[in-house]
């Protein structure tokens, strides 16, 4: 009798186990929610220990039979960042050569480069700070700043590509499409107007930083519901206190944070600064091969120094390169300021790892480096705003008659402005852990 007692016990201890899993949510498994989940209701996907994925309703991943780590999401359930690590931007932006900085040119190969030192655009209320831009990397990768939470400013700025985008035109958060295609964002502290986008409508990086956020097409979000969002994160008020020594989140502080990241975002390690430094360390060790060599004698008798002047290979200012005809719908700066003597004038970044950065020109529409040495061949447009540099003695349009192989070694030259450890560096890389395909922002949107 008393063994039975023991036996129904142990029955009923079993069936209110049993309730309790029906009933009460399993807490130490979060799900992964998808960003901008089309119907709004946060349905999770499946999670390691579900019994989904491949069929066996055994709960157990294949392959190895290790189970993968459960995502990493935050109370808003979306993606949480690393917050631990801390970049040192201030040590890696102070390591640029000194020929790169210096108030005096560079020599290299007989041609003379002007330095970087007197085209710094950084504002004197927003000095690089490793805390600041610690935080503006979060930001500039998370896709909270978008309506849904489908894009971040990484899915069109993306650092294998000079942080620009591969595609012609970006998709926006809701699949439309920009009007231009992404400018690359290397060596952008180094522009002396500070103006910004293809059209400068942006006077300064601090404004460019905030106005795709905001723009219909990008991101479609409002600052006061982006500040709202944010801090309803876990993790944003603790960052915006070391940043700036309290936990206020305003749009001023965001735009400051995304423009210091963006500043650093300086690249001096290509294979072309090694040709520079051996040959101001005497050092005959040849570095770049004879056509690229080459290539860059054309790029200077070809007067094209004459406007990526420095050794950041920034131009000096917007000029009118002959792109659009005088009836082209999009006249760039001349849209902007409403002054026809600058129509067709466009702003163009940095030359620095521009072999990885196609399609090119503010539309997109050149697929390679080869079809934009074609272009400056025989393609330029007779605008009545046209560089003069880039006018024939008869005031038209110059073709230049090159050669294949003068065009391929200016193509080679161009490549050797590749920055390899910058396009890998991790103080620039994605700090949020990687999303499955199918349940994050799609990667080749603004």
């Amino acid at each position: 009798m008393k063994y039975s007692h023991v036996f129904l016990l142990a029955v009923a201890i079993t069936a209110l186990a049993g309730c309790n899993d029906d009933d009460e949510p399993v807490i130490d498994q979060p799900s992964t929610v998808i960003p901008g989940d089309p119907g709004g209701d946060g349905s999770p996907v499946n999670n390691p220990g579900d019994g989904g994925g491949d069929g066996s309703g055994d709960g157990q991943p294949p392959g190895d039979g290790e189970p993968d780590p459960e995502p990493r999401v935050d109370i808003d359930g979306l993606p949480l960042p690393d917050t631990e690590a801390s970049p040192d931007f201030e040590t890696y932006v102070a390591g640029q050569p000194g020929y790169y900085t210096s108030l005096s040119s560079t020599e290299f190969n007989n041609i003379r480069f002007t330095s970087v030192a007197t085209q710094d655009n950084t504002p004197n209320d927003n000095e690089l700070s490793n805390p600041v831009a610690k935080l503006g990397r979060i930001l500039f990768y998370d896709v909270r700043l978008s309506a849904n939470n489908t894009v971040s400013c990484a899915s069109c700025h993306q650092q294998e590509h000079g942080f620009t985008d591969p595609v012609q035109l970006s998709t926006g958060f809701e699949g439309g499409h920009t009007g231009r295609h992404s400018m690359g964002l290397t060596n952008s502290r180094y522009y002396d107007p500070g103006r910004f986008f293809w059209d400068e409508r942006a006077a300064t990086l601090e404004e460019q930083a905030l106005m795709p956020i905001q723009d219909p097409v990008e991101m479609g979000m409002n600052l006061f519901d982006l500040e709202t969002k944010l801090g309803q994160t876990s993790f944003y008020g603790q960052l915006f206190t070391e940043a700036f020594g309290d936990e206020a989140i305003t749009s001023q502080r965001i735009a400051f944070a995304m423009s210091q990241f963006m500043r650093a975002m300086v690249s001096y390690e290509s294979r072309f600064d090694q040709a520079v430094q051996a040959e101001l360390n005497n050092d005959p060790t040849p570095v770049l091969t004879e056509q690229e060599l080459r290539g860059l004698d054309l790029f200077d008798s070809l007067n094209c120094i004459d406007c990526h002047t420095t050794t950041a290979f920034v131009l000096d200012r917007n000029h009118n390169n002959g792109s659009v005809s005088n009836n082209d719908p999009d006249q760039g700066v001349g849209d902007v300021v409403g002054r026809p003597e600058l129509a067709g004038f466009f702003k163009t970044g940095s030359l620095r790892n521009i072999a990885v950065g196609a399609p090119y020109f503010h539309d997109g529409h050149l697929p390679d480096l080869m079809s934009v040495i074609e272009f400056y061949n025989s393609g330029i447009n007779n605008h009545a705003n046209l560089s003069p540099d880039l006018r024939d003695r008869t005031g038209r349009a110059v073709r230049m008659g090159l050669s294949q192989a003068d065009k391929e070694a200016l193509v080679a030259f161009l490549e050797t402005l590749t920055d390899d450890s910058f396009l890998s560096n991790p103080i620039f890389s994605d700090p949020f852990p990687p999303v499955e395909a199918g349940t994050g922002a799609e990667s080749d949107a603004p």
